[in-house]
């Protein structure tokens, strides 16, 4: 390419979008001086033209159908920004039949079709770079794929989700109960109208997914990571995890052993003291434990428009770059060759090993904790602390919290069971993982 110049087309102009083409245009020069290269937007697609936007797109070739955008157009580069599944899904791959490099942040996109998306890359010889579909500024992919690709990785641990840690982070600092700060979190943009998938945990777990595959080598499955969310994460626990020395952060792990794989999202109990206890507000951070480099820290935005429009466009000049040097010799999509990925025993949640935080809520009468600790007897599991408040010792209901020494998940199901049938029980009893990491 004589003119050293890289076309590109932008489907989706909303927070991302935006971000993207005002950071190319900020930064042109600063990319130029590093790159060598010029990036044009040629064009752009969205539903509506004339909606009122944080970008210039006065110059540009516009399309309500990307479909048709990049058939009509000569683009070395599509970025697909829309989100969802479905058109995302039609309009990558057929970009990768017409030998169009495709960007994008869409993590759902990767982690349910990204099994069928790794075969027409390698039909179509082009790539599909994916770095702002997970924690947002945080490069953490692509530290995975190539910064810690000598390495053998034993574990990952993030917080992948702003809005579940934005939440957790100000039902404490407020002292206020999760509805209420939902709905501040929603009021401010960090929360969508839905939050279901940020608060159940399901965004989390199309990250997991991907996460787990570079880390680990396995295919794309979404649906073997086991889900939990935020909901019945009460004012109080957050209280009593800090009374104990703890911070409760929703946290996705990616965990080999000797017996399989776990692969879970849910809340846990962190020591103050770990580094992942401390991010706080809408911030992401992911910790990778390996071989040769121990366990690695990266920590930053996780979301914004010019934050995650820093991993899109340093996607962009990355396919670029091989583009202009006519190089075969990609980065694999999934950071191992695709013949080396291999299909592993991913360990259902009932086989796994913790302590557990318990806040158990029962009738104040003599006994009570006699009863429970029986049933934890007969289930083998052995109670580290127990933590009773003096101040609620005249009312008619109190909250017992107990921390458990490791014990395996079936146990602890079990026995909580029986204790829920217990008449001085009273309601469900709240069960939080403790993770030391």
């Amino acid at each position: 390419m004589s003119n050293r110049e890289i076309k590109i087309g932008v489907a989706g102009l909303g927070t991302v979008g935006s971000g993207v083409i005002n950071l190319l245009k900020k930064n042109e020069k600063e990319i130029r001086k590093k790159s060598g290269f010029d990036i044009k937007i040629q064009c752009v697609s969205s539903k509506n033209k004339n909606k009122k936007r944080n970008c210039d797109i006065s110059n540009l070739n516009f399309y309500s159908d990307p479909l048709e955008m990049i058939e009509n157009e000569d683009i070395d580069i599509l970025v697909e920004l829309i989100g969802g599944e479905t058109e995302a899904k039609d309009l990558v791959l057929k970009s990768l039949k017409k030998n169009i490099h495709v960007v994008t942040a869409n993590k759902a996109l990767i982690a349910l079709h990204g099994n069928e998306l790794s075969k027409s890359i390698d039909d179509s010889r082009c790539d599909l770079y994916y770095e702002a579909s997970v924690a947002g500024a945080v490069p953490i992919i692509r530290v995975i794929k190539e910064s810690l690709n000598a390495n053998d990785i034993n574990w990952v641990a993030g917080i992948i989700n702003g809005t579940t840690n934005y939440i957790l982070t100000e039902m404490l600092k407020s002292k206020k109960d999760f509805d209420l700060v939902l709905k501040e979190a929603q009021d401010l943009g960090y929360a969508e109208a839905d939050p279901t998938f940020d608060v159940g945990g399901i965004d989390a777990a199309h990250k997991l997914t991907i996460l787990s595959s570079l880390c680990f080598g396995i295919p794309l499955d979404f649906n073997s990571i086991y889900i939990e969310g935020i909901e019945d994460i009460e004012l109080d626990d957050l209280n009593y995890a800090k009374e104990l020395g703890y911070s409760i952060k929703h946290l996705a792990i990616g965990r080999k052993n000797n017996n399989g794989i776990e692969l879970r999202v849910h809340a846990c109990l962190i020591p103050e003291k770990r580094l992942l206890a401390n991010v706080d507000g809408v911030r992401n951070a992911v910790v990778v434990s390996s071989d040769a480099a121990g366990p690695t820290l990266y920590y930053g935005a996780g979301a914004g428009s010019l934050a995650t429009a820093s991993s899109v466009t340093s996607d962009i000049i990355d396919v670029s770059r091989k583009i202009l040097s006519a190089s075969n010799n990609s980065v694999p999509f999934l950071s191992y060759q695709n013949n080396q990925l291999k299909t592993k025993k991913i360990l259902d949640i009932g086989n796994i090993t913790s302590r557990y935080y318990l806040r158990i809520r029962v009738s104040n009468k003599p006994g009570v904790l006699a009863d429970i600790t029986k049933i934890f007897g007969k289930k083998s599991i052995s109670i580290e602390s127990i933590l009773q408040k003096e101040d609620l010792i005249n009312d008619e209901n109190v909250p017992i919290v107990l921390v458990t020494h490791e014990v395996l998940e079936k146990n602890i199901v079990d026995a909580l069971k029986d204790i829920e049938n217990l008449e001085v029980v009273k309601g469900k009893i709240i069960k939080i993982r403790i993770e030391e990491l």
